[in-house]
């Protein structure tokens, strides 16, 4: 049986943002969506993806990265260190503001420009970021501080998004903390074929339950 799930709409940090923080009964870590350009917290895909990760008992935050009229601004929308900022102050408000979850490890879910901030992020404050999971990521747009990152990482792309996953294979080979790259067969950039992106969610969720069970055990 699935467990029970709070949902709280939530402002995020001293901007407000925007967002839907989940907890189910017993939350053993708390994954923090980072979503890409063109996105916001209400992307569907992300969406079924937090879902999993409910149903597997980790708490989710999906939140909007840019103020409306940011997300018209393409230099904002690819400005990686200000997501990288954005998403710290979101770490930073969970923990001061939330007590359901302030005292849970944190993972890291980007999708395509957010998996950059995600990892530019755990490279910068390794002590506050448990695991990162990227899903047709662009972890290349932070290869300078790739080698920094101590978290686990999961790279997740689709076979059939060639360009994505020539890039991947770069980005990879600069990590040097625990990792994984993930091909998913028959799938393109958004994961939109059928099972795809089901399967996306459940290396995701095996990722993340292996690790932030591991950071979570005294």
């Amino acid at each position: 049986m699935s467990p029970r799930v709070q949902t709280h709409e939530v402002a995020v940090g001293s901007l407000a943002l925007p967002g839907s923080l989940a907890v189910p009964d017993g939350a053993r870590g708390l994954v923090v969506f980072v979503h890409g350009s063109g996105s916001s917290r209400l992307s569907p895909r992300n969406r079924h993806v937090a879902q999993t990760l409910q149903r597997r008992g980790l708490a989710t935050l999906l939140f909007d990265l840019l103020l409306p009229h940011e997300a018209d601004d393409r230099r904002k929308v690819f400005d990686i260190d200000l997501l990288t900022q954005r998403v710290g102050d979101a770490v930073d408000a969970l923990r001061a503001d939330r007590p359901a979850v302030s005292a849970l490890p944190v993972g890291l879910f980007g999708a395509s420009t957010g998996a950059a901030a995600a990892l530019k992020l755990a490279a910068a404050r390794p002590d506050a970021i448990a695991a990162v999971v990227s899903r047709g990521g662009r972890p290349d747009l932070a290869l300078d501080r790739l080698p920094d990152v101590r978290a686990p990482t999961l790279l997740i792309v689709g076979a059939w998004d060639n360009e994505v996953l020539a890039l991947n294979r770069l980005a990879y080979a600069e990590l040097t903390c625990r990792k994984q790259l993930a091909v998913v067969p028959g799938a393109t950039h958004l994961f939109e074929e059928p099972g795809t992106l089901d399967e996306a969610a459940r290396l995701a969720g095996d990722w993340f339950e292996t690790h932030l069970a591991a950071e979570a055990a005294p």
